[in-house]
């Protein structure tokens, strides 16, 4: 059976929820949305999917509970929820920019402004999906830190004492921050993405393994959730067209 690069990057995000337990699941974006909710239907049973107002909801968007405002800021500020946001810059670190790019005080571009990204990133889990992996994203340094990244974390004490990147998952492969510095690690590459593509489309040099194995592809049932329940108008192709990054 053959398998679309949107379908190996819903598996990659849903893996970003692998053994998390009973938290809340924020997926920020389409494909990541597909990734929850695919985890929830298959080896994370105990995941909390919001419907983004009030509600908890299945994975078919049936209510199943009540969750207003005040306990959701308990769950975001006492580490259990884990959300996977997007990314206008990010470096070697895991600092993340989608405010501005340029000098903040005259910016060339103005973006989305800092927004939650702070308080997401020092007080749950984190994780980052980003449809386009180029150096215009994966950057040296970014031009303002709104995500947390691990070497700002360090000197936060207590304060950070749930910041955690689990992940970073763009259209090339996946990546997370498991070495000694807490640098960016290459952990997969997607079928037909060599790892040299992956260094020339990076900002800054990667931490890569010796040998580095493809993303892993969907199972029958998995295959089956995403093409015929999760997604059966194909929309994930619109995100992460066939042939995209190669």
């Amino acid at each position: 059976m053959r398998f679309t690069r949107a379908e190996y990057c819903v598996i990659a995000c849903a893996e970003a929820w692998r053994g998390a337990g009973e938290v809340l699941a924020s997926p920020m974006g389409l494909i990541p949305s597909l990734g929850a909710r695919l985890a929830r239907l298959t080896f994370a049973p105990d995941l909390l999917l919001t419907d983004g107002e009030a509600l908890l909801v299945r994975p078919d968007g049936t209510p199943e509970g009540w969750l207003p405002y005040r306990q959701h800021l308990e769950l975001v500020a006492g580490g259990r929820r884990h959300v996977m946001m997007g990314a206008s810059q990010l470096d070697r670190y895991g600092n993340q920019n989608i405010s501005c790019v340029g000098d903040w005080a005259l910016p060339r571009r103005q973006l989305l402004g800092v927004r939650g990204a702070p308080l997401n990133t020092l007080n749950n889990p984190t994780s980052y999906w980003v449809p386009r992996h180029s150096r215009r994203v994966f950057v040296e340094r970014v031009d303002m830190v709104c995500g947390v990244g691990y070497d700002r974390a360090a000197g936060l004490g207590g304060a950070a004492r749930f910041h955690r990147l689990a992940r970073v998952v763009t259209d090339l492969g996946v990546f997370d921050f498991a070495t000694a510095d807490h640098s960016m690690r290459l952990v997969s590459v997607h079928p037909g993405v060599s790892v040299e593509r992956v260094r020339e489309a990076t900002g800054f040099p990667l931490a890569v393994p010796d040998d580095v194995p493809f993303t892993r592809e969907p199972g029958a049932q998995e295959v089956r959730l995403i093409r015929e329940v999760l997604d059966p108008a194909g929309a994930r192709a619109r995100e992460v067209p066939e042939g995209a990054g190669s």
